[in-house]
């Protein structure tokens, strides 16, 4: 039983190796430019929509509705990024009922590139509302012997949003596995129909946590600023 897609070798020579975590990912990357392409190129205003420009359209809804009530700022800033994050996640967990498909989700390393992605934006975020300097003080605040805890933290949390989305897409793909060896008509369904619905609420928790991230690193700007003119 493989743990990971990593271990799974598609392609090799000797100096380039092929994966089947790099290969899926590239595959789901393809079918989101596809698949936006095709709902994007004919939109209407209409009163009757195609029905998957309501789909995409209830997600972006969504979506943004989660981003303003977990950051209390206008989402549009927020939405290609975080969008991006759960289309891709979430595509990913949903054609891990396709019979060979291995979520690239389900690989360490694809986690983790999605948490450094997290980790990058946060101050990225910041520092393009009140400079660089005007970040880095809230290291140091309320003191500066604060600076290493303030630091652990930032990689702590990156640490846990790569091993909580991995943790809990591998345990999901052992299951089925399991099942399908004691019994393959029965419980692996059952199985893959929960696997459906629990791959979109990860893919929604790590939207959220990034949200979380972002709005509170956005605040304490705010709270800094505001301070410093009182």
């Amino acid at each position: 039983m493989r743990i990971s897609p990593d271990s799974i070798i598609i392609w090799q020579t000797e100096s380039i190796k092929l994966n089947a975590t790099i290969l899926f990912t590239w595959l789901v990357m393809i079918l989101l430019v596809f698949g936006s392409r095709l709902v994007t190129r004919k939109l209407h205003t209409g009163e009757q929509l195609p029905r998957w420009q309501n789909l995409l359209e209830s997600i972006v809804v969504l979506i943004n509705g989660q981003i303003r009530d977990v950051t209390r700022q206008p989402p549009n800033r927020f939405l290609p990024f975080l969008g991006t994050l759960f289309l891709f996640i979430g595509v990913s967990n949903l054609l891990s009922v396709v019979p060979g498909f291995q979520p690239p989700t389900g690989s360490l390393s694809t986690t983790t590139g999605l948490a450094i992605c997290v980790f990058i934006a946060v101050p990225a975020y910041g520092i393009a509302d009140n400079g660089i300097l005007g970040y880095l003080k809230n290291y140091i605040r309320p003191t500066p012997l604060m600076l290493p805890f303030n630091i652990t933290g930032e990689i702590s949390r990156t640490l846990a949003l790569a091993v909580r989305l991995f943790g809990n897409v591998m345990s999901g793909t052992m299951i089925v596995a399991i099942l399908l060896a004691i019994s393959p008509l029965i419980f692996p369904v059952v199985m893959n129909l929960l696997g459906l619905l629990t791959g979109m609420v990860q893919a929604y928790i790590f939207v959220i946590l990034a949200a979380v991230y972002i709005g509170a690193g956005l605040e304490v700007q705010v709270k800094g600023h505001k301070s410093k003119e009182e």
